[in-house]
C-alpha cells in the first residue's frame, strides 16, 4: 500500500477494499475535507486495483479490522482510535 505524500507503505494480506476503506476512514478522522476529493488507491502486487472513494464510507455500522489496523502507519492508526 502507498499513502500519497510521502505518508508511508504498509504490506497486509488483508482484502484490499477493507484496506482502503480503513486508511480512507483514518486519513479523514478530525479533517475538514469540503470541497476536496479524496480517494485511495489500493494496489496489489498481483494486480489487483481497488479505488475507495469519501462517498463509499457511509455505513455507520462499520469498524476497522484490528488486524488490518495494525498494519497502518501509526498515525493513521492513532487517528482511529
Amino acid at each position: 500500500m502507498w499513502i500519497c505524500k510521502d505518508l508511508g507503505r504498509a504490506t497486509t494480506s488483508a482484502d484490499p477494499a477493507e484496506l482502503g476503506r480503513t486508511v480512507l476512514t483514518a486519513y479523514l478522522a478530525g479533517r475538514d475535507s469540503r470541497g476536496e476529493t479524496i480517494r485511495v488507491d489500493v494496489r496489489t502486487d498481483h494486480e489487483g486495483h481497488v479505488v475507495i472513494t469519501a462517498d463509499q464510507l457511509t455505513d455507520p455500522g462499520w469498524e476497522a479490522d484490528p488486524a488490518v489496523r495494525q498494519a497502518l502507519p501509526a498515525y493513521l492508526r492513532n487517528a482511529l482510535a
